[in-house]
């Protein structure tokens, strides 16, 4: 049976986010979460890639339970090889955690504002407050904001960050921070002839309409998104 614990114990002993590792992957940050949480459990080609890039055998992920039931039908020369293979990987496991805690992992530091609604709608940010929360990436952006809402589901999750870059309009179906009738969104924009069109990622939400009389604005571009690392 797959082990969702062991994947998470490696991935963090390799000091990679589960955004990271599903990025990878070339799947979303949910499907991957699903596999650590136990709901789910990847599949042959995936379990392949997974211990490439964890740099450890596929057999790796089996339970303590698979992996005592597997020894004891073997014989007993092939129990003593299993033995001497398994001390030297705990050998060379060690190594790398060692290492590991010399080099600490860098955070850089993000001022998050009010939070933007991937669903029907929240209150522009205009006081100054801010949380202020950490990731193992430097990445561009003019500020940050935190998403409320799944209707941008699976690529924007609800409690997210995203960075926001305060240029003008760009092209159609890029997604953007935009302010209408005091509150603001962040959708996939279409620019029509009467009025902006929004539009989610989750197909469970409708297009919005933003009639240009109503003054709709474009904030910024979403230029990017992470889930904020635990210190």
């Amino acid at each position: 049976m797959f082990s969702g614990e062991r994947l998470a114990k490696r991935r963090q002993e390799l000091g990679m986010s589960q955004s990271q590792l599903a990025e990878k992957l070339g799947i979303s940050r949910p499907s991957y979460h699903n596999w650590e949480s136990g709901k789910t459990k990847p599949n042959q080609k995936n379990l392949q890639r997974l211990s490439e890039i964890l740099k450890v055998e596929s057999n790796y992920f089996l339970s303590q339970y698979d992996i005592v039931g597997i020894f004891s039908k073997l014989t007993k020369p092939s129990q003593d090889k299993v033995i001497s293979y398994s001390q030297s990987l705990l050998e060379k496991e060690s190594k790398l955690i060692n290492l590991s805690d010399k080099k600490p992992r860098k955070l850089y530091s993000y001022k998050v504002y009010e939070k933007l609604s991937a669903g029907t709608g929240f209150t522009y940010f205009n006081d100054g407050n801010y949380d202020e929360v950490f990731y193992d990436e430097k990445l561009d952006h003019d500020f940050a904001s935190w998403v409320f809402g799944n209707s941008m589901e699976p690529t924007y999750l609800n409690g997210e960050v995203v960075l926001i870059k305060q240029t003008g309009f760009d092209y159609d179906g890029a997604v953007y921070a935009v302010d209408w009738n005091g509150e603001t969104y962040i959708k996939r924009v279409y620019r029509e002839e009467d009025g902006l069109r929004l539009v989610s990622i989750n197909d469970a939400y409708e297009d919005m309409h933003a009639p240009y009389e109503e003054n709709p604005r474009i904030i910024g571009k979403i230029v990017g998104n992470f889930m904020p690392t635990e210190v």
